[in-house]
């Protein structure tokens, strides 16, 4: 395993790029802790493969330093960077059996065979492969494949990390579930260095210790997903990390009040003067049904999903959704809502402003 260094990483993929719009990947600075489950989450587009391709070596960034440790590897190819890596899309030899396969890294390598019959069926137990260990892989279905891909990334207990690129893409939606969990135990089990690439919270926060949230190219957040749960850093993790995701509300911040839709919310905190784009957060757990104190709402919506209802509301022309426990007694047409002054955020230009004393 290794500590995974990025110093002033940036990456364009035109050849001479004049400014930040140019670039795919925007300057970076970062740790990846020795032995850390990490996840690249964002949308499609926004830099994740490219920075994962970064670090395995299939591109040589246009900025900065990687370090393996305390060891350049930016000019290092990716044979020399000791990493195993799964791919989006099966990467299997159909002519070989599914024991062969999950084999060939380690034959590579001139283990004992001993050795390798033993890790390879420990693998192909852990993902629900052993009965099909003698057959062919050029007859398996294409989540069975996406397996043999996995198991090759994991069978190797020497590498410094393993990266993974959307994996589960093509596995039945009812094993991906099953597969996290079974990429977990790996991870607690022989503590290897993963990087996750998705586009799923799901598969980002089920799996990762730590979360890496991209958008347009750039990290807006890393943390664990309770603190981007809890404490947003820029208005898209606020909106990509929940469901329903964080309400971003154009607002008029004085002190310690906000003003929207012609009514006052109370802040935790009070602020100063604030430039730009000026918004309030607050996700739809933190927004109270009231019948007398608040802001009026419209309820367009009510969606009953089992332990709670999801209000789609209109605040003032502003789509807002609000989260309802389900034995709570709605109001009619003249419902009104409260915020919880402890979970509202104060965003600037999409990023989270600290106040001071309210």
């Amino acid at each position: 395993m290794a500590r995974i260094t990025l110093q002033n990483l940036a990456h364009s993929y035109l050849p001479n790029p004049r400014g930040e719009d140019d670039f795919a990947l925007k300057e970076l600075d970062h740790v990846w802790a020795d032995g850390e489950a990490y996840a690249l989450l964002g949308a499609s587009g926004c830099g994740k493969t490219t920075l994962l391709n970064i670090i395995s070596g299939l591109v040589r960034p246009s900025r900065g330093r990687i370090l393996f440790d305390d060891r350049d590897v930016t000019d290092a190819p990716t044979a020399a960077r000791n990493i195993a890596q799964v791919f989006q899309f099966p990467v299997v030899y159909d002519t070989l059996t599914v024991q062969d396969n999950l084999a060939f890294p380690l034959r590579n390598r001139g283990l004992p065979a001993g050795q390798i019959a033993e890790r390879v069926q420990s693998v192909a137990k852990m993902l629900g492969l052993e009965g099909d260990l003698k057959r062919r892989a050029r007859g398996l279905t294409a989540d069975a494949k996406q397996k043999i891909s996995l198991g090759r990334g994991m069978v190797r207990q020497d590498v410094n990390a393993i990266l993974f690129d959307e994996p589960l893409t093509v596995i039945d939606p009812h094993m991906k579930w099953e597969l996290r969990t079974q990429l977990k135990s790996l991870h607690r089990e022989f503590g290897h260095t993963m990087i996750y690439v998705t586009h799923d919270q799901t598969e980002a926060l089920t799996f990762a210790d730590r979360v890496v949230v991209m958008h347009e190219g750039r990290v807006v957040q890393i943390g664990t997903p309770q603190e981007l749960f809890e404490k947003p850093r820029h208005t898209f993790v606020g909106y990509f990390i929940g469901s329903p995701g964080m309400n971003i509300i154009p607002a008029e911040v004085l002190g310690a009040q906000a003003r929207i839709a012609g009514g006052t919310v109370p802040l935790g905190q009070g602020y100063g003067p604030l430039q730009g784009k000026v918004e309030i957060g607050v996700r739809p757990e933190f927004i109270r049904l009231s019948k007398g104190d608040g802001i009026p709402v419209g309820i367009r919506r009510i969606e009953d999903v089992g332990r709670h209802r999801i209000l789609r509301a209109d605040l003032g022309g502003h789509p807002i959704n609000i989260v309802a426990p389900e034995e709570e007694e709605l109001p009619g047409p003249d419902a009104r809502v409260t915020f919880d002054p402890d979970h509202v955020g104060v965003y600037a230009d999409g990023w989270l402003i600290e106040g001071g004393r309210a």
